[in-house]
């Protein structure tokens, strides 16, 4: 079935949270990174901003910036009203409230759209669903990152996702998933399974982080090349 852009739910977060959330330091920061899932975040273009080397994978960047304009408008007011049904589902401290949120996330989404189309030119935003297989040669990158997408749907399945983390560790020395919750905020018997999986042939550990808005979520899972 073709990927359709009324299948996804766009919602962007910035550099600051990316460092929070993967614990980035200084140093992750200056390596060859490839993200997976970014969707409409800020993260590609603040690194670049800063002369880092970033490369963001999604299949939504299939479609042009006034349709991932229109699909933002389209669904932003749902997902606020989802949070302000839930609000003692999430930790008010970074974020402060309901306005605050809406406004990093849209402040975050229009700069991904300022610079969408000229990334893509240059390839720093492209188009590709996993798990199906990067055009990038074997260990290209030093760092991978998975934000929002693997663990958090574990409804696709653990082939899925096991063929998803072998393709970013073929290309990447090291992986670091955030969260490890599913959409209900439980840690799924997916992870352990992955777990049990990899580490037969990577090192794998869970990681506490500096950031937490979905209650009991701030751990990420690590796998490393051996």
């Amino acid at each position: 079935m073709p990927f359709e852009l009324k299948q996804t739910v766009p919602w962007g977060r910035t550099l600051a949270e990316y460092k929070s959330l993967f614990s980035l330091t200084e140093s992750d920061l200056d390596k060859r990174i490839i993200s997976f899932g970014d969707g409409p975040a800020s993260f590609n273009k603040e690194m670049t901003a800063q002369n880092k080397q970033v490369v963001s994978i999604d299949p939504i960047y299939r479609f042009s910036a006034s349709d991932l304009r229109q699909r933002i408008a389209e669904t932003k007011d749902v997902v606020l009203k989802q949070t302000r049904n839930n609000l003692d589902n999430f930790v008010w401290t970074k974020i402060r409230n309901i306005d605050e949120l809406e406004r990093t996330r849209l402040s975050a989404m229009n700069d991904f759209l300022e610079d969408f189309e000229n990334g893509r030119k240059s390839g720093r935003y492209i188009n590709h669903e996993l798990p199906n297989q990067t055009v990038f040669e074997d260990q290209s990158f030093d760092l991978a990152l998975s934000s929002h997408f693997l663990i958090l749907y574990a409804q696709l399945g653990f082939e899925f996702h096991r063929a998803s983390i072998t393709e970013m560790l073929r290309v990447a020395r090291e992986i670091r998933i955030f969260p490890i919750l599913d959409l209900d905020a439980q840690k799924p018997a997916l992870l352990h399974e992955l777990i049990h999986h990899f580490e037969k042939d990577f090192l794998v550990h869970i990681e506490k982080v500096d950031y937490e808005f979905q209650k009991g979520g701030n751990e990420m899972l690590i796998l490393k090349q051996k």
